[in-house]
């Protein structure tokens, strides 16, 4: 019995060992991997393979995939003992080291050509360029930047780059690709400048203040501390023939003066004077030009016939026109020493031969003067360089009283000329305010000697005698006045006017009853020269009528005359007895006396002694 229970126990251990074998056994595949944490370690066992598992020797067992990595993969493993990472790139099958720990699966980069990368080695701090084209894997300890593009670079573009670790600056020219370094910064791609054969710019260094002067044609590329000193790019200067530009140089002050025909670029240190190109003078028979030396402040005229460009010391001071004079003008210019001469345009007023037609000398002007204006002469504001020496009209408004205190305003007319221009420039500044001041003196006065009445009687007699006195008086200012006469006068208070209208209404309406008077008696006396005219005229025509019937009866008679002889003449031979022949010439008129009377509607009656009449007829024998 014992023997049979060892035997059964012996059978069991035997079955368990087999049954614990099997399971003891783990057929790891490919791609598989098993990871066995024993008691004091870790083991992996990478597939395809078999691995027998003691039992109470481990504590677990698991399988796991293996990462399968493709071309682009990586893996960035870190072993979990010695604390070291590294990259496993695909392709492959990643089989982990038993305390291995993907920190990070990832792909490479794919640089193209223009495409770049900056990396980090984060243990050294080493920044690294990766240009494309390639497909990047990093490194253990690479720490990439995001993909950046090369700057591209056409034959007229150009880049500013600075090195910030040493602080130099440099242009970098197309044709290019250009590849940032860590430690470069660039900014805007930007244009080279175009210039063509009549451009130019000016380019300021910021760090030595050289300015450069580049012409085209061509293209320019600033250097890194050079801008445009003008903002822009410049023109050069067409100058045409008459044309010319002032250039003041800076460093030294020296003023060049360039004329047409050229064409004017500015040096480095030069700028443009009196805004820009000017026009030359043109001096002829009717122009010259008054210059100033700024060197020593001289001034000169130029009357010689040229075009006149000014040198770097001259300054233009004035375009003068030639003063011509007509026959009635007058001028007077003021030399330097304060002299003045008298130009005239009539040759026979000029005294000391000073030309009618002249320009104006250097430190000369002419003589202005400031007259009074208006009726009253009130505002002296009118200026006066030419002198009109014709007689001329000055109308005046003059208040006054009459000696029974009416005031009246009078308007005067006078006309007067300028005869002496010496004598009147010695004697006043304002001669109109004189002449008008000496005429309302002269009229205050014999305008207060009369009543109102007799002003308006004594009107002529008084303004004749204001033109006749004080005559001295026109003379000493070189004036001669022809005639003052006052053109209306009205009164000063409403009612003395309003009086004085009644007046001349009255004296007016008078006048005119006269003249309507004289009008119908003018109107009588031309009819009756008319009536008389016209009698005479009848007269003329009876005589004429008279004339004329004579003169037809006459005529009449001598051709009854020549028809009677005629007739009586032709019945000579027949009738031989002068009686008979007249019997029938008279017997003939009296039927074509009857004739007539036959055919009229007339009645007529005769008596029996004029119709005496005897009508015979015969027979006449045929035979």
């Amino acid at each position: 019995m014992a023997i049979l229970v060892a035997g059964v126990l012996v059978s069991a251990a035997a079955g368990t060992v087999i049954i614990l074998g099997a399971k003891a056994i783990k057929a790891v595949s490919k791609g598989k991997q098993l990871r066995v944490e024993k008691l004091t370690e870790v083991i992996v066992y990478n597939g395809p393979c078999k691995v027998l598992l003691v039992p109470f020797t481990y504590r677990k067992a698991s399988l796991i995939d293996a990462t399968s990595l493709g071309m682009l993969d990586y893996a960035k493993i870190k072993d979990g003992i010695e604390g070291k990472v590294r990259i496993e790139r695909g392709p492959q099958l990643l089989f982990l080291g038993a305390y291995d720990e993907v920190v990070k699966l990832g792909q490479g980069l794919t640089l193209s050509k223009m495409e770049y990368l900056f990396v980090e080695d984060q243990l050294t701090g080493v920044v690294s360029v990766v240009r494309g084209p390639c497909v990047w894997f990093p490194g253990p300890h690479d720490k990439p930047s995001h993909k950046k593009t090369a700057i591209s670079l056409e034959e007229d573009e150009y880049v500013l780059l600075q090195d910030v670790a040493t602080g130099q600056r440099w242009i970098h020219k197309g044709k290019d690709l250009v590849f940032l370094e860590p430690t470069w910064r660039d900014s805007e791609v930007k244009k080279a400048l175009t210039l063509k054969s009549y451009e130019y710019v000016r380019l300021l260094d910021s760090v030595t203040g050289k300015v450069s002067v580049q012409r085209g044609e061509g293209n320019v590329f600033p250097g890194p501390t050079e801008r445009l000193l003008d903002k822009t790019k410049m023109t050069a200067t067409d100058l045409k023939s008459n044309e010319y530009m002032r250039i003041l140089d800076q460093n030294d002050s020296r003023i060049r003066v360039v004329a047409g025909p050229n064409l004017v670029f500015l040096g480095a240190s030069e700028t443009i004077l009196d805004g820009g190109k000017q026009t030359a003078v043109d001096v002829d028979d009717e122009k010259a030009v008054l210059v100033r030396d700024i060197r020593n402040g001289q001034l000169r005229l130029v009357t010689e016939k040229q075009l006149f460009f000014p040198g770097p010391d001259d300054k233009i001071e004035e375009v003068r026109s030639l003063i011509c004079l007509a026959d009635h003008e007058a001028v007077i210019v003021k030399d330097k020493d304060g002299i003045l001469h008298f130009h005239y345009g009539d040759p026979a007023k000029c005294k000391d031969s000073t030309p009618r037609s002249f320009f104006l000398p250097p430190h000369a002007e002419i003589v202005k003067m400031h007259w009074s204006r208006g009726l009253r002469r009130e505002k002296r504001n009118l200026v006066i360089d030419s002198f009109d020496c014709r007689p001329q009209f000055m109308w005046n408004e003059i208040d006054c009283r009459t000696h029974d205190n009416v005031e009246l305003i009078l308007e005067t007319t006078l006309f007067w000329e300028v005869v002496d221009l010496s004598v009147m420039i010695g004697k006043t500044g304002d001669l109109p305010g004189d002449i008008y001041n000496q005429i309302r003196s002269q009229f205050i006065k014999h305008v207060a000697q009369v009543t109102l009445k007799g002003f308006m009687e004594q009107l002529h007699v008084i303004s004749g005698a204001v033109f006749a006195e004080d005559g001295d008086f026109y003379t000493s200012r070189g004036v001669k006045i022809h005639s003052l006469e006052v053109t209306k006068y009205q009164c000063g208070e409403k009612r003395t006017s309003e009086v004085l209208q009644q007046i001349i209404e009255e004296t007016t309406n008078r006048l005119n009853r006269l003249s309507q008077a004289e009008s119908e008696n003018e109107v009588r006396l031309f009819k009756l020269q008319g009536q008389l005219e016209h009698e005479k005229l009848n007269s003329q025509l009876l005589e004429i009528q008279h004339e004329h019937a004579k003169l037809s009866a006459a005529v009449a008679g001598e051709a009854e005359a020549e028809q009677v002889a005629a007739f009586v003449k032709k019945l000579d031979e027949h009738v031989p007895s002068l009686e008979d022949r007249i019997g029938i010439w008279q017997t003939l008129r009296k039927n074509d006396a009857l004739s007539v009377i036959s055919e009229g509607g007339a009645s007529l009656y005769y008596t029996p002694n004029d119709v005496d009449l005897s009508i015979r007829s015969s027979a006449v024998s045929k035979t």
